[in-house]
């Protein structure tokens, strides 16, 4: 009995010890939310049993015996100093909703992360190999290139709701007739102007792409690699369309009912904590006094508060010290004179403070890891977006009736006001918040697991070709049925063109006689 005992744990273990998979993650983009994004997937695959290099500007202290970590920190030299500046997003001075900035920005992240000591020593090892690459997709396709030099399937990782950007790299491009672009604030169904809005964007951002030079770098960066390893490079063309799969943060809970082809996965809330961390005892004691509920504002990791104007911020105190409710702010600095009811706190355990049941609203800027925590735990919101796809998330809060939109400008405390007071009074919003939070855990697995599962299953069939759309293959003349049209124009210009020789022939033949009978009279 003992020695059949012992042979299946043998057994077990080899199965275990095989199917462990070498895992490079790649997420380069210095900003704190990208990066609980990327160490959430290395976590999970981590538990998994798998082997995990990651390539971050935020080295984690982890010290797991199957994480290596590869520092590029020098990223954050690319980020402006004090991040985006608020006082020129009140001014209109920038241009906040900007696909050719993010184009040339994240190509910028990428080169520079491809020409890191660290990542050059890794992709010339000659003895380094991995069974797959998973790469945050943002706005470029040069992080394709680690796929590549590889030679393993590659795997994108979108951190926003699907967009025709990405789907375009697994099927082809959504239609803007009822699909808004990233960056767009437009929710369906839209008007007719919003329509040839939508359809403007895509063509213009097209015409972007056609002249981008992520080619050129590819081939200066990246194609002498994979020849040194005694490979033909395969075109930049090819490989950005090559991914074997898209795993989505997104949800139908959060976002609209997208079809998406069968290679894209959507996995919103893999980042949030099955067993959510208990609040520090400071926190946990506001809470738990806090007899008409607690308000947690934050405007997240790279929106600084303490960028506000000093008066806006002043006229933000004095309005939160004019409610019932107890505020937890989230902020870089000491203020004085705080209304007893206001209490600000450098760090926030953001999941633990939306989990407890005194929470009552969140005010945010809308950034998707914000919105995603508010349906998680079901706590309403107040938005203020200021950048980037925080205005459609924002909006489709709205409509789905969980949510209250107050604009980021000089003006916005007394909007605020109205709008806290407004979803505090209506219980509608709380009911809409909570029926969307059933939704969203209304899932066969949690996001975390089907997240390894999907992973695991592109590396056992070499690169899940069986889930790979055949528009893929299908030129952008014959989608639109172009060689169609160009046929029947043809056939109808040809059709004309015999008409009118009948036409001719006979007024010819008509004539001739009509001459011919004037003649015989005569």
């Amino acid at each position: 009995m003992f020695k059949l005992t012992f042979l299946v744990c043998c057994i077990l273990a080899t199965q275990s010890v095989s199917d462990a998979y070498k895992i490079l993650v790649v997420f380069p983009m210095p900003g704190k939310s990208h990066s609980i994004l990327g160490y959430s997937v290395v976590k999970h695959l981590l538990k998994a049993g798998h082997e995990v290099t990651y390539v971050t500007p935020f080295v984690e202290d982890n010290h797991h015996p199957n994480l290596t970590q590869v520092d590029v920190s020098s990223n954050m030299r690319l980020i402006p100093k004090g991040g985006l500046d608020l006082k020129r997003v009140l001014d209109k001075e920038v241009n906040v909703i900007d696909n050719g900035f993010m184009f040339y920005f994240m190509k910028q992240i990428q080169e520079a992360t491809l020409e890191h000591e660290q990542v050059k020593k890794l992709l010339e090892d000659p003895n380094k190999t991995f069974d797959i690459v998973i790469v945050e997709w943002m706005y470029c396709e040069l992080g394709a290139s680690y796929a590549a030099v590889f030679d393993v399937p590659l795997i994108w990782l979108s951190t926003m709701e699907p967009h025709w950007l990405v789907t375009r790299l697994i099927d082809g491009n959504l239609n803007p007739a009822y699909n808004g672009d990233s960056m767009s604030s437009s929710i369906p169904p839209f008007t007719f102007l919003q329509r040839v809005k939508e359809l403007w964007i895509q063509i213009h951002t097209s015409f972007i792409l056609l002249n981008d030079d992520q080619e050129r770098s590819y081939d200066r960066l990246v194609r002498p690699l994979i020849e040194k390893k005694g490979r033909k490079a395969p075109s930049f063309e090819d490989l950005k369309f090559n991914a074997s799969l898209v795993l989505g943060n997104s949800h139908v809970s959060l976002g609209e009912a997208t079809g998406t082809p069968q290679s894209y996965k959507p996995i919103a809330g893999y980042h949030i904590e099955e067993v959510v961390k208990p609040l520090p005892a400071d926190l946990k004691e506001i809470m738990e006094n806090a007899k008409h509920g607690v308000i947690y504002f934050s405007m997240g990791s790279n929106l600084k508060s303490t960028e506000m104007p000093d008066e806006m911020k002043q006229n933000l105190v004095k309005m939160f010290g004019e409610l019932k409710q107890t505020i937890i702010w989230k902020f870089e600095e000491d203020f004085p004179n705080l209304p007893k009811n206001v209490h600000i706190v450098n760090w926030a355990p953001q999941p633990s403070i939306l989990s407890h049941p005194n929470c009552v609203l969140f005010i945010t800027h809308g950034g998707l890891l914000s919105t995603t925590e508010s349906v998680h735990f079901g706590v309403p919101i107040v938005g203020i977006p200021v950048f980037g796809d925080q205005f459609i998330n924002v909006q489709r809060a709205v409509k789905r009736g969980f949510a209250k939109k107050v604009d980021f400008s000089y003006s916005m405390v007394g909007e605020l006001k109205v709008a806290i007071q407004e979803i505090l009074s209506d219980s509608s919003y709380r009911t809409r918040i909570k029926e969307l939070s059933l939704i969203y855990h209304d899932r066969p697995v949690s996001p975390g697991a089907e997240l390894v599962h999907w992973v695991e299953h592109v590396a056992r069939t070499r690169g899940a070709l069986h889930l790979r759309s055949p528009a893929l293959h299908v030129p952008f003349y014959q989608k639109l049925y172009l060689d169609l049209l160009a046929v029947v124009l043809i056939i109808s210009l040809i059709f004309y063109r015999k008409i009118c020789l009948i036409k001719n022939l006979l007024l010819s033949f008509f004539q001739t006689n009509e001459i011919k009978k004037k003649k015989k009279r005569n």
